[in-house]
């Protein structure tokens, strides 16, 4: 065998190596919890073939407490690129095969190394989290390579789309990071997000919660709000993420892809949907089928605040945001938690050039001494303080006086103050 061939072999075998991540026993265990392998969870999710993997062979540099002796392969996290739906993305994965997907001095700067490339070359951002913290080995150096990702995350709000899936546990300061991106993905009795965990809790209060009631898939889906996204499995999970991309731009220079126009499908027909009974209610998302093309409505956030809906369709084959007051829900009042999640997506939307279709009905905010003392004046005043720009309302009074009227039923004129917006009057 020549030199170039042995040197080949070994550059193999050390690839097979990392391949394997923390071993054989690493992954059964992985596998027993019901959780994929992080280079499974990133061939699944991106287009076949195209994933590109960078600084595989990077090493931790810790040399305290035994760490000399540790080899951590790809310092337990995966970055690299590839493409959804034929659009390139930046993607890290942390390996809980290997040291617990823990962070270290390493860990983070391959994170930060990707985060770079993805707000330089302007692509989404996609941040796949399980890992079980800091490495309290390597000590400050592991928690100031949180502060490095925090930073960046805060450098690329409003420039990419960041989203973050939760796909195992997410505990302490490493929660802020996801906190700060504009998606959150979780899928049921996999994902765990808390600041302190269920055996801190019980030693400071004397309180026993499992993880999953603390900070379980469900619980920042509907009580939260944390959670963008509620998913069954994991697979269901990258279904959802696909379809996020295909729906919305690669960064805040561009706009969304436009596809071939397609009419709603026939059995949403707006003139039944919507009674004539002003005290009779009905689901405003069928009045959203009834708009947009082939009736697909991707919702953000859907069962958080329930009695507000915003999300993502499109009308001519162009991407639109919607928030619809939903009259099944509280009448489709508007309190503390709702106008907060209004407020959050209107952000997105005129930071990524999307036109937004307001759709309102509504007797007005929900009253109450637990809606003022929770600051319903300081909350309900974010979808005013978030309003668009001239140049993004325009659009949008463009959108909706084209396409549907956003005035169904009710509507209080504090209310439409408040979301920067007037009705037509007739």
């Amino acid at each position: 065998m020549s030199v170039e061939d042995q040197k080949v072999l070994e550059l193999e075998q050390r690839k097979e190596k990392i391949y394997f991540g923390g071993g054989t026993k690493a992954i059964e265990k992985q596998k027993a919890m019901g959780k994929m392998t992080a280079r499974e969870r990133i061939i699944a999710l991106l287009d076949e073939g195209s994933f590109h993997e960078y600084d595989m062979f990077v090493e931790h540099d810790g040399r305290d407490f035994g760490m000399q002796d540790k080899s951590l392969p790809g310092d337990g996290v995966i970055i690299g690129t590839g493409m959804i739906c034929g659009q390139p993305i930046a993607i890290f994965a942390q390996d809980f095969t290997v040291a617990g997907g823990s962070l270290g001095f390493m860990h983070a700067r391959k994170i930060t190394k990707i985060m770079d490339y993805a707000l330089n070359m302007r692509i989404p951002l996609i941040g796949i989290n399980d890992s079980g913290g800091a490495r309290i080995q390597e000590g400050v150096n592991a928690l100031a390579g949180y502060g490095e990702i925090f930073f960046r995350n805060t450098l690329s709000s409003g420039v990419i789309p960041q989203i973050s899936v939760i796909l195992g546990p997410c505990a302490g300061g490493a929660v802020y990071s996801p906190a700060l991106t504009d998606f959150v993905f979780v899928v049921e009795n996999i994902s765990k997000m808390f600041i302190t965990g269920p055996e801190v809790i019980k030693t400071v209060l004397g309180e026993e919660i499992s993880m999953e009631e603390l900070g379980g898939a469900r619980v920042h889906s509907e009580m939260t709000g944390n959670a963008h996204f509620f998913a069954q499995s994991e697979d269901e999970c990258f279904v959802q993420i696909r379809k996020l991309i295909s729906m919305i731009p690669m960064n805040n220079t561009t706009k969304a892809e436009k596809i071939a126009p397609a009419a709603p499908l026939p059995q949403y027909d707006i003139t039944s949907i919507v009674p004539s009974d002003p005290t009779v209610p009905y689901d405003v998302r069928d009045v959203i089928k009834a708009l947009v093309d082939e009736s697909e409505f991707l919702e953000v956030m859907e069962l958080f605040a329930a009695n507000i809906v915003v999300g993502f369709g499109r009308i001519a084959g162009e991407t639109v945001g919607f928030i619809a007051n939903q009259p099944l829900v509280m009448a489709g009042v508007l309190d503390c938690d709702s106008s907060d999640k209004a407020a959050r997506f209107i952000r997105f939307c005129d930071c990524f050039n999307i036109p937004i279709v307001t759709l309102e009905d509504l007797p007005g905010y929900l009253p109450g001494v637990d809606q003022e003392h929770a600051g319903v004046i300081r909350h309900g005043a974010k979808p005013s303080s978030r309003r668009p720009s001239r140049r993004f309302r325009s659009s949008c009074a463009r959108l909706t006086a084209e396409d549907t009227s956003p005035w169904d039923r009710a509507i209080c004129a504090p209310i439409s103050c408040s979301l920067g917006l007037w009705p037509r009057l007739p």
